[in-house]
């Protein structure tokens, strides 16, 4: 008798898929505060100030994690543009003007 799996990852693709993505996604925005904190307190101690540097690396790096979720939200959602080449027809070229037309 075979052992029941755990998770059917064939039958809960599309649900697994996006399961990573939210967990990517929070990683990201997590990571990048817990660093900007780690570093706002060294500098702190460092430089004998009361918390300015912590404070203002946690806003930037509140700031600096939602931008780079929401670049990855952008490339999750428009995966052909960044597979496309100058060949496939890129709408920011135009045709040479002539002026004698």
């Amino acid at each position: 008798m075979a052992p029941k799996k755990l998770f059917n990852y064939r039958k809960n693709r599309q649900w697994a898929e996006n399961l990573q993505i939210v967990g990517q996604l929070g990683l990201t925005m997590a990571g990048s505060i817990i660093f900007c904190l780690f570093v706002g307190r060294f500098l702190d101690g460092w430089l004998g100030t009361p918390g300015i540097f912590t404070v203002l690396l946690i806003i930037f790096g509140i700031i600096g994690g939602a931008v780079v979720v929401y670049r990855q939200i952008i490339e999750i959602l428009e995966p052909d543009t960044r597979d496309r080449g100058p060949e496939s027809g890129d709408n920011n070229q135009h045709p040479p003007h002539d002026p004698e037309q």
